[in-house]
């Protein structure tokens, strides 16, 4: 049975050995580098399945990492671990392609099961179609790339998420709370507006491209759903 890599990039020598051994004894494969340039070669010589990075390194800074590696492999699981839990630095490590963010010190089952969850979701991306298609636009899942027409849309990685979680349930609208955890893990605060400020780019994005059309649109008292055009 093919066992996940989980290349784990951390300066603290005692919480990467920690951390070692927990996700070893769920069964996955674990690499462990001290700093970036160790986490460079590793990746180097073979992608993992997830790279669990801490945003503060002595040689690098982990946002830059993530945004880079995220357009090098964008199929490459990436959760930040920071002791910087400010919910601005959650958004923006989730805005440059971070697929979770979790603030120090944490719950080690806890990262264990964001992990699994993290897998599932990649397992199935691979399990479905490469592409969804619609009229006019075109949704690539193995590369992330997002057209309309001949024409690429740049997104960021929340608002990839979102078009994707719509994308793939067209006509049936989507609760706010349905669509926040496609994009974050934890607990959904009915007074969060980062879903509707999130759709509101989205959309904003694919007008850009594509004046006059919308494919997604806002259901009241429920949230929104993704219309294909005819």
């Amino acid at each position: 049975m093919h066992k996940p890599l989980i290349l784990l990039i951390d300066d603290d020598a005692e919480l990467s050995d920690m951390l070692g051994e927990l996700l070893e004894r769920e069964g996955w494969h674990v690499t462990a580098a001290l700093n970036a340039e160790a986490g460079e070669r590793a990746l180097a010589q073979r992608l993992p399945a997830v790279v669990l990075l801490d945003v503060m390194l002595p040689d690098a800074n982990g946002y830059d990492l993530c945004r880079r590696w995220r357009a090098a492999h964008p199929s490459l699981g990436l959760v930040m671990l920071t002791a910087r839990g400010d919910p601005l630095d959650r958004v923006l490590g989730l805005e440059i392609g971070a697929d979770d963010y979790l603030a120090k010190p944490f719950e080690p089952r806890e990262l264990v099961a964001r992990l699994r969850a993290l897998l599932r979701r990649q397992h199935s991306a691979r399990a479905d179609t490469a592409a969804l298609c619609f009229t006019g636009l075109s949704i690539d899942l193995l590369t992330r790339e997002v057209r309309i027409g001949t024409r690429a849309v740049a997104l960021t990685s929340i608002e990839y998420k979102l078009l994707v979680a719509l994308a793939r349930t067209p006509g049936k609208p989507q609760s706010r709370e349905q669509l926040n955890g496609e994009v974050q893990n934890g607990c959904y605060r009915p007074l969060d507006r980062t879903v509707d400020v999130q759709v509101a780019r989205l959309r904003g994005k694919l007008r850009d491209v594509a004046p006059g059309a919308d494919w997604i649109l806002t259901v009241r008292g429920e949230g929104y759903v993704f219309v294909p055009r005819e």
